[in-house]
């Protein structure tokens, strides 16, 4: 039996406490963006100094730190981005993600030392396209996500630069993101970092001649989400992926939490590790843990061709879902009890998920918490504060908390 090569997986950084909390459940590598340049303005992003930090932890542990500079940029932005680029080859990143081909260039000349992955929004999407990015220098691409199985498999086929694919997170109602929605809506401009989601509003029709009237475009009452896109889920193609020679896998998510971040890249690391090793796929598991941090079905888009079901326009809610609550810190040796960080609110009698990294996810009722004195309470109510919890459990520090709730009720 021919063992499969394992693709890096990378994930994504919104803050320093994502990219740990990446790191420690398995990924090989994240993806982040300075305050400028991105295309998550949104999101907390990384100052020089924190950018810095993260570099450090990463290549601590043998892993690695690719930069957004992927904005469609202005005359402006490119006057701005010498001292940039010339400072993330100082800090020794170890590639940048670019889109724009005039960044491109820019980054050949102040960056030269650092490798260059073309980004989705480039939109590469046949491998003519590919070739040229290849022959212009490009060490990696990151393929639209508008594409088939085959269609990936025969880039890679044709064309001897690394490919990487999404596998895992929000799709776009246009072609990887190219999109004029938010702009002409809100005045924000989605090729600039500063998408407004406005995919995911509620719409109703309304008739020219007869205003104040609207009329549903399907049987719900609330509105259409005729653009409300479900969320991308690859699981059970990541065996074709890694026979096709995927080089990487991606995971979108650096606006989502830490809670978040952990619990994906534990079950695509558990995946990639499982399937490499030639045992058989637990798709049906995987979704499931998939699942309990999901905020939108999924679906697995292109992969099979063009997806029929890639819309949710019932916008959909889970029965349950995970609300990330904490964060282990440590361990009183006396006590027994578990030293947390809140993070969300949570108290006696809620039910906890613990996520903790290459182990199995463990639950249980919450009967015992104290404050910082050891002083019991019935809740933990203020942001960030520390308390200690009694557990059954011996949690690993960074093991994080989620606490479960039925939005059926």
């Amino acid at each position: 039996m021919t063992l499969l090569a394992k693709p890096e997986l990378v994930a994504p950084a919104g803050n320093i406490e994502k990219l740990k909390a990446a790191l420690n459940f398995g990924a090989d590598a994240v993806y982040l963006g300075g305050q400028e340049f991105g295309l998550r303005a949104m999101s907390d992003n990384f100052s020089p100094g924190d950018m810095a930090e993260g570099v450090k932890v990463a290549h601590g542990q043998g892993r690695r730190v690719y930069v957004t500079v992927n904005i469609f940029a202005h005359n402006r932005d490119i006057e701005m981005l010498p001292e940039y680029l010339s400072d993330l080859q100082q800090l020794q990143v170890d590639g940048l993600i670019i889109s724009d081909p005039g960044v491109f260039l820019q980054a050949k000349e102040y960056a030269p030392s650092l490798p260059v992955t073309v980004s989705t929004q480039a939109n590469v999407t046949n491998y003519m396209s590919a070739e040229f990015y290849r022959r212009q220098g490009a060490s990696r691409i990151v393929l639209a996500r508008e594409l088939t199985l085959a269609e990936i498999a025969y880039i890679k086929e044709k064309v001897a630069v690394d490919v990487e694919v999404f596998v895992h997170g929000a799709m776009c109602l246009s072609y990887s993101g190219r999109c004029w929605l938010s702009q002409a809506m809100t005045g924000r401009d989605a090729n600039q970092g500063l998408c407004a989601h406005p995919c995911r509003y509620r719409y109703v029709l309304q008739e020219e001649k007869r205003p104040g009237e609207y009329f549903s475009v399907d049987e719900d009452d609330r509105g259409s989400y005729v653009m409300n896109s479900k969320d991308l889920c690859m699981i059970s193609f990541l065996k074709p992926l890694m026979e096709a020679g995927v080089d990487a896998f991606k995971i979108e998510g650096r606006m989502k939490s830490p809670y978040y971040v952990g619990a994906v890249v534990k079950v695509y690391r558990e995946a990639i590790d499982t399937i490499a090793a030639g045992i058989a796929p637990r798709t049906e598991k995987w979704t499931g843990e998939l699942e309990r941090v999901a905020t939108r079905p999924f679906t697995a888009g292109f992969a099979a061709g063009k997806p029929l079901d890639a819309q949710d326009v019932k916008r959909s809610t889970f029965p349950r879902q995970v609300l990330f609550c904490g964060v282990v810190m440590g361990r009183d040796n006396n006590t027994g009890r578990l030293l947390v960080q809140q993070r969300a609110p949570f108290g006696i009698g809620d039910r906890l998920e613990y996520l903790e990294p290459g182990k199995a996810i463990k639950t249980e009722v919450v009967k015992g918490l104290f404050n910082s004195e050891h002083e019991e309470i019935m809740i933990a109510r203020h942001p960030q504060e520390l308390v200690w919890l009694d557990s059954e459990y011996d949690l690993q520090e960074g093991s994080m908390l989620g606490k479960l709730v039925d939005n059926d009720r």
